[in-house]
């Protein structure tokens, strides 16, 4: 599958602010999350429910695409390491077209993938859904660590990463993951996706507007700079701020920029440098 969206709703919000993006998704993925929104894709191969619907693409088109568009490509809704021999061709034919690759992932992968594929990539989202190894394999079926390793190995490429996280109502320990990002850096954009029953948890709640509210408290008491939430908290949960002066530099809309305000970069108010590939 192929289609044309924003950047912000893979979501990067200090990558490129208002890109567009050519997006691919291959069927299947190496976790099993029991709430999964794109299990028809990801679970190919696993259950009735997840049929064959993909097409063949030509990389060469693809990236067409995105340069007409002035855009990049990614892959996402489905694991993109899975697919690695695509990630390497369209950045192969990207560099010569001015077009960066980008990832949606679960960052269950080894050292020796990181190594193959981080060169390749602009930037990756790394869904951390936990950092409970019991909760973490009960709902996705792999080790939690992994992930963790991951998101210091792309870093160490030199790769711009940003970490998503779904906030599942008495599961999801967020100070906890807050705490563990902000060891690795307090500069790594969170971003805390409201779970929407789904899957085989269509049973479940769906996380209130004042869990997410209360889940960003703590990922900002942990010293994590640019702390997000989509759509539950209204625009003030998309806002990038100036981590020194607290000016608002970013500002969007629902999966689209409205405003950015930076200057190469820097805060027009203080002049700091806020992190990101701007």
């Amino acid at each position: 599958m192929a289609h044309v969206d924003p950047v912000e709703r893979k979501p990067f919000f200090h990558y490129r602010p208002g890109t567009p993006t050519v997006t691919l998704a291959a069927p299947g993925c190496s976790f099993r999350c029991h709430y999964c929104v794109n299990h028809r894709m990801s679970q190919y191969g696993r259950d009735q429910e997840s049929p064959w619907t993909a097409h063949p693409v030509d990389t060469g088109d693809i990236v067409a695409q995105a340069s007409a568009l002035g855009g990049c490509v990614a892959l996402s809704y489905t694991e993109p390491s899975l697919a690695p021999e695509m990630t390497l061709d369209l950045a192969r034919q990207g560099k010569e077209a001015g077009v960066d690759v980008v990832w949606k992932s679960n960052g269950f992968l080894t050292r020796a993938a990181i190594d193959l594929c981080a060169p390749a990539l602009a930037a990756v989202n790394i869904d951390l859904k936990s950092v409970n190894e019991v909760s973490h394999r009960r709902f996705t079926g792999g080790s939690a660590r992994p992930v963790i390793d991951a998101i210091r190995a792309f870093r160490e490429h030199g790769t711009w990463v940003e970490v998503s996280t779904p906030l599942i109502p008495n599961v999801t320990d967020a100070e906890r993951i807050a705490q563990v990002l902000a060891e690795i850096s307090t500069d790594i954009p969170w971003h805390l996706v409201r779970f929407t029953p789904a899957y085989r948890m269509r049973g479940q709640d769906p996380t209130s507007p004042s869990a997410l509210a209360a889940a960003a408290d703590l990922g900002r008491a942990a010293g994590l700079k640019y702390v997000y939430v989509e759509r539950a908290l209204g625009e003030a949960g998309r806002t990038t701020r100036c981590p020194s002066c607290d000016f608002p530099v970013v500002r969007r809309k629902v999966w689209s920029l409205d405003e950015n305000r930076l200057v190469a970069g820097r805060c027009p108010d203080c002049g700091i440098l806020v992190e990101g590939r701007w």
